[in-house]
């Protein structure tokens, strides 16, 4: 949005004025920083780059140079509104890693896409401001190339756990965050301070120790961003950790002590729907594709697609232990993907007896073209 005139510095009643117009437009918490890092966030930054920590996500190092500084994306920016809506969970996430038989997905992933929810909001706000303040403005969420954790950490929203995710000592670990970037020179709030002291139950509780480090994250590591990141195989290494997380981990966010003061989620639309409440991995391996697509529409879980979906779901039908799921899995020998191929395989592996894994293998093995379901059947990989 382009303002024909610069007004001058926003009054106090204007920025309270902004605050309530940002709650009333469904964000929980607003406050307001300077739009600029310090030089040891971008160095930081940088040096998950140096060390290739991104994995498949190569739109990280593409836009490396403008992700490492606000005005870097805007060079006329001044002044960042940092918005955040909660999606606390209703129930302790943890508990649904006990369900073998179901699939879980990750808190934020379970309601309607946050991203479409919060740019309508976002952008109702920064119109209100533009024609108020005469200030340009733009908004971002997390899609753009913008540090909005740190960000947010020096407006005052909370600061960036040892598990690299913002806490707030009002929501825990449960916000998502928007960004409006704007000409504005607004008052600034009081940055957050560090509350993390000697804990480190974050660190602790990952399956897969994707923290070489507090304050660190190597996403190769992730079970995030192995089941919705990963383009690829997922290693073995990684298959059993990963239990029967289907799209996503809440883990180090699930055991924050700051948690204790979180609420639930006032936005229904966050809600876990019917069908993304951890479901049965005996209804997802009966979904094909168009089911997949009907069934997540609308969620995060689309994002994605179909063949990784299914991989990530077939993981943790092998780490099940359901012997009854066996039929299920076997229809995937014969998919178009090498992913879901090689991945029914391993399942297979983990729930069959030798005997019966060894005849299945002599019907199928021969007639596999891909090297690396080739591969898995030929895995002594029997628990």
């Amino acid at each position: 949005m382009t303002a024909a005139r610069q007004n001058p510095k926003p009054t106090m009643d204007l920025i309270e004025k902004l605050k309530a117009q940002a709650r009333a437009a469904g964000f929980d918490v607003v406050r307001i920083g300077p739009a600029d890092v310090t030089p040891e966030t971008t160095a930081h930054f940088q040096y998950f780059i140096d060390e290739k920590r991104y994995g498949d996500m190569m739109w990280m190092q593409e836009h490396a140079k403008r992700r490492s500084h606000p005005t870097n994306m805007w060079g006329d920016a001044k002044s960042a509104i940092l918005l955040g809506m909660n999606y606390g969970p209703d129930t302790d996430p943890m508990i649904s890693l006990e369900e073998n038989e179901r699939g879980v997905i990750s808190c934020y992933a379970r309601g309607k896409d946050y991203h479409t929810i919060i740019k309508k909001a976002l952008k109702n706000v920064a119109g209100w401001f533009h024609r108020e303040s005469g200030a340009e403005v733009k908004v971002f969420v997390d899609t753009a190339p913008l540090l909005e954790k740190p960000l947010a950490q020096k407006a005052g929203l909370g600061w960036q756990g040892k598990h690299t995710n913002l806490v707030s000592r009002d929501f825990g670990s449960w916000l998502f965050l928007g960004v409006i970037l704007t000409t504005a020179d607004l008052a600034d709030d009081e940055p957050g301070d560090d509350h993390c002291g000697s804990c480190q139950n974050c660190l602790d509780i990952c399956p897969t120790n994707a923290f070489p480090k507090p304050y660190e994250l190597d996403a190769r590591r992730c079970i995030s961003y192995l089941t919705i990141e990963h383009q690829g195989h997922i290693e073995e290494e990684f298959r059993r950790p990963m239990g029967n997380r289907i799209f996503g981990c809440d883990d180090c966010l699930a055991v924050c002590p700051w948690n204790k003061y979180a609420a639930a989620a006032r936005e229904q639309r966050f809600k876990a729907r019917p069908e993304t409440d951890n479901p049965p991995l005996a209804e997802l391996l009966q979904l094909d594709e168009m089911a997949f697509k009907d069934r997540f529409k609308g969620t995060p879980v689309k994002r994605a697609g179909f063949d990784r979906f299914i991989r990530n779901v077939l993981i943790a039908a092998g780490n099940s232990g359901d012997k009854n799921l066996i039929p299920l899995i076997e229809q995937f020998l014969n998919a178009p993907s090498e992913l879901i191929r090689a991945m029914a395989v391993w399942a297979l592996a983990q729930l069959l007896t030798s005997a019966a894994f060894n005849k299945m293998r002599q019907q199928f093995e021969q007639s596999e073209k891909d090297a690396y379901v080739t591969a898995e059947w030929q895995r002594e990989t029997h628990p």
